[in-house]
């Protein structure tokens, strides 16, 4: 096998050399407990102060606003517990999507079987899309919490945040956003959007694994999710990840800098992938919105085609991609962001999540679909439901 075409950076993303020098030192150098008085440690509390820093101002936000986590995941489940537990005496009500992340989808499942809560999961629609008049209609006097995803990490469409914010605003509603695909590849300012509460995680834009955020709005009320110390304003105690947070700092003041430039290109050989799919491959359907969608990201599903298959066989051409969210690729049942579109199952297990990076070339894009024809083809002439298709077709 040759070179590597990595295009899976939905799933993750290459650590990027100036973060992972950035790491380093706090490691073994400056290795002292941010939480201890000397000063030693104090070069360690300095860093994470200035991480935080970086990150609010990509935000829009303030630097006591940000609290550090393990990953989206940990954010996802404090956001929805947390504020749940805060304002149950309100309501036991919730919003959300039938595409959400796991992280939120099983979260919800929780606090509806083990804690009172009725949510309300909100369809969209063919192209991954609220409608934000089903909204308006599920609000109801108990309800506490919207949560709706910024952009989509299968299918890479972008919901209307704005929009979505002013209605919660409007009835006195949190607005929480899973934006662990988006932060870094779409401007994202709290205030303007009527964000409360924001999840995000370092590895999706070249930081390091392990550390994510949750954004809380001044004033929120939300309760501790770990509990034993003082650490990050008493609401989740544990030592801090000294490095994974100036790592993740480093990586987002870097993503913000670059995000213009960056994205232009993304979106350029993004709309090049999807033409040349699109136009040389029959019997195929772009998934997502054409126009409002991550910058990066193709998702696309060939009929008379296993998914698994063509993994498989792309990377045998050492081509890296996905057919869905990493956190459920060992799963055998088709992707219910797919199914939520209105997309068949026997259609939904073709479908392919192509996802770029700043790294990726035209030739990386050029030689991943020539193979992609072929594998395609190959995989279609030994199906039994493409040869009667084409019996048909005659």
């Amino acid at each position: 096998m040759g070179k590597m075409i990595y295009l899976d950076n939905a799933a993750t993303t290459r650590t990027a050399p100036e973060v992972v020098q950035a790491m380093m030192p706090y490691f073994s150098e400056l290795y002292g407990n941010p939480s201890s008085v000397y000063d030693f440690a104090g070069r360690s509390k300095e860093a994470v102060d200035r991480a935080r820093g970086q990150i609010a101002g990509v935000l829009g936000a303030k630097k006591e606003e940000i609290y550090f986590t393990a990953g989206g995941t940990e954010s996802d489940n404090w956001a929805l517990k947390a504020a749940f537990e805060a304002y149950k005496a309100k309501g036991n009500h919730i919003i959300t999507t039938k595409i959400e992340h796991h992280a939120i989808l099983h979260t919800c499942e929780y606090l509806e079987k083990n804690r009172g809560a009725r949510i309300t999961y909100l369809d969209v629609d063919e192209n991954g899309i609220i409608r934000l008049e089903d909204l308006e209609k599920a609000i109801t006097p108990e309800t506490i919490l919207i949560s709706v995803m910024f952009a989509n990490n299968e299918i890479g469409s972008v919901q209307p945040i704005k929009e979505i914010g002013m209605i919660a605003r409007e009835h006195g509603i949190l607005f929480h956003t899973d934006a662990v695909q988006a932060f870094c590849q779409l401007p994202i300012n709290v205030d303007e959007c009527g964000i409360d509460m924001l999840s995000s995680s370092a590895h999706k834009i070249n930081g390091p694994k392990g550390i994510g955020f949750l954004y809380i709005r001044k004033g929120v009320k939300n309760r501790s999710f770990i509990h034993g110390g003082a650490q990050e304003r008493k609401r989740r105690a544990g030592t801090e990840n000294v490095p994974g947070i100036v790592g993740y700092g480093v990586a987002a003041q870097r993503a913000c800098d670059s995000m213009e430039e960056r994205t232009d290109k993304e979106r350029r050989l993004r709309d090049y992938l999807i033409q040349r799919i699109t136009t040389e491959i029959p019997y195929v359907k772009l998934n997502g919105h054409p126009e409002k969608r991550l910058p990066n990201n193709v998702n696309v599903s060939f009929r008379f085609v296993e998914g698994e298959s063509l993994l498989l066989m792309l990377d045998s051409y050492g081509i890296c991609g996905s057919s869905g969210s990493a956190c459920t690729s060992g799963s055998l049942d088709p992707s219910h962001v797919l199914l939520a579109i209105g997309l068949p199952h026997e259609i939904a297990h073709g479908s392919l999540r192509l996802t770029l990076s700043e790294e990726t070339t035209k030739e990386d894009i050029d030689f991943t679909v020539d193979k992609l024809k072929e594998i395609v083809q190959n995989l279609r002439n030994m199906s039994p439901l493409y040869e009667d298709f084409m019996k048909k077709q005659k």
